[in-house]
């Protein structure tokens, strides 16, 4: 008898976890190359580059936590900007100087990590050659603030 029970309490555990798993919201894993020609590229904020661009790759820019591809060709300028968000970065091709206010310059290589803590001017230099494509993940909804919008 005490099988049964412990059987029926077993079988009653995994649906209410079938139920439970069940109201959850379903999301997709993903895995993307910037290559891709299922991304869809956008324009940078109107201060960056004409030829600056970004691909959503998860998440809602307005809303917490998205991530983005930001590619510009070989040889361009960032200007000095900031976010309100702290960034979390990869470049993925090229190579990309950053210097964040206060600090040295640092070249980046693919692969090489990164971090800009929120509201931290800072500029951008991908060198000639291969265009630099930078993975980025936002704490906070994504935005550019040119250096003439002071970070409060």
């Amino acid at each position: 008898m005490n099988d049964r029970i412990a059987l029926a309490v077993m079988i009653f555990a995994i649906a209410m976890t079938a139920v439970t798993n069940a109201d959850a919201p379903q999301e997709r894993a993903l895995a993307l190359s910037f290559e891709e020609s299922t991304l869809q590229w956008g324009p940078c904020p109107d201060f960056m580059p004409k030829s600056c661009q970004l691909a959503v790759l998860h998440g809602d820019p307005t809303q917490k936590n998205a991530d983005v591809f930001l590619k510009v060709p070989g040889d361009t300028a960032l200007p000095h900007h900031w976010h309100s968000s702290a960034e979390r970065m990869i470049l993925v091709s090229g190579q990309l100087e950053v210097q964040y206010d206060g600090q040295p310059a640092r070249q980046l290589k693919p692969g090489m990590y990164a971090y800009g803590p929120a509201k931290l001017g800072h500029t951008g230099k991908c060198a000639k050659g291969d265009p630099c494509v930078l993975f980025i993940a936002f704490e906070a909804p994504i935005d550019a603030m040119p250096s003439a919008a002071k970070a409060k």
